[in-house]
């Protein structure tokens, strides 16, 4: 069983030590994966539903410091060598998806292949407002932009012609090192979600779920997997427990589900680098050799 960090400690501090020093920490102490969240803007009124909560309000002040997930991985990239890098969770359709391609590629190319583009549609519509992309049909228009994105990674001479992107006889390089082959995890629990899991996605990242919960999903998404003509055992299976408590036993029942990784959101905000290191450490001691051991 693999063990993932979701760190929301990125912009705790100025410069990029703070940075730095989650992920050298994270890969010197055995974690799998750092994965990092993105928000261009926060909003203090809002009407939409945040889907993690009872009352539908994102548990953070909204002026949290939410850096960049691309610049915060490269660089994470720059002070690890075998850490895998990933966005928890990129809101593909609020960018341009020529534009994220190249920032991906660049990323993974520069990392030696460590990245892996976890990805939604987005809840929060004030954001799409004040970033000027239409709410409305946002699920189309990402599935548009990965199989653009894949084509810009995959194909020598890139071509792709959409309701949303059309571009003909592009060259896109450098290209991630995995090609068109780049890992695309989806994030997500509803139904739409897990069915755009299943008809193209390589992994789905289930947040907020124990393991009875992840069992439930788990079971739609395998109906969804089949009815689209793959296995379960092609997509990777991530689950975070997120603010839920969990045993260091329930690790476990996550991995007789499937789940190859379980991600720890809950190991603190650090606000200087022997921060980071103490609260990760303390995080192995617990949750690490349990792990080791399935």
């Amino acid at each position: 069983m693999k063990l993932g960090v979701f760190s929301l400690a990125t912009g705790m501090a100025k410069g990029t030590a703070l940075t730095k020093a989650l992920a050298t920490n994270a890969e010197r102490l055995g974690f799998s994966t750092v994965w990092v969240p993105e928000h261009v803007v926060l909003l203090d009124k809002y009407a939409s539903k945040y889907p993690y909560t009872e009352d539908g309000i994102l548990p953070a002040p909204t002026n949290a410091p939410i850096p960049d997930p691309f610049l915060s991985l490269a660089t994470m990239a720059a002070a690890t060598e075998k850490i895998r890098l990933a966005t928890g969770i990129c809101l593909v359709p609020e960018h341009n998806p020529v534009v994220l391609a190249k920032v991906v590629a660049t990323l993974d190319f520069l990392s030696e292949g460590r990245v892996a583009l976890g990805v939604g549609i987005g809840w929060l519509e004030e954001e799409f407002v004040a970033i000027g992309i239409p709410w409305e049909r946002r699920a189309q228009r990402t599935r548009e932009y990965i199989e653009a994105m894949r084509k810009l990674w995959g194909d020598q001479v890139s071509a792709y012609h959409g309701e949303f992107v059309n571009f003909d006889g592009v060259r896109s390089y450098p290209k991630p090192i995995s090609g068109g082959k780049l890992p695309i995890i989806f994030g997500g629990e509803s139904g739409p979600a897990l069915k755009r899991v299943a008809e193209y996605g390589n992994g789905w990242f289930g947040f907020n779920l124990t393991p009875p919960e992840a069992a439930e999903k788990i079971k739609k998404l395998e109906q969804l997997v089949k009815a689209a003509g793959r296995k379960l055992s092609d997509v990777e299976l991530i689950v975070s427990p997120s603010g839920k408590p969990i045993t260091p036993d329930d690790l476990k029942r996550y991995r007789d589900l499937g789940v190859s990784e379980v991600v720890l959101t809950t190991i603190g905000l650090p606000r200087t680098p022997a921060d980071a290191s103490k609260m990760l450490e303390d995080a192995a001691r617990q949750w690490l050799g349990p792990a080791s051991k399935l």
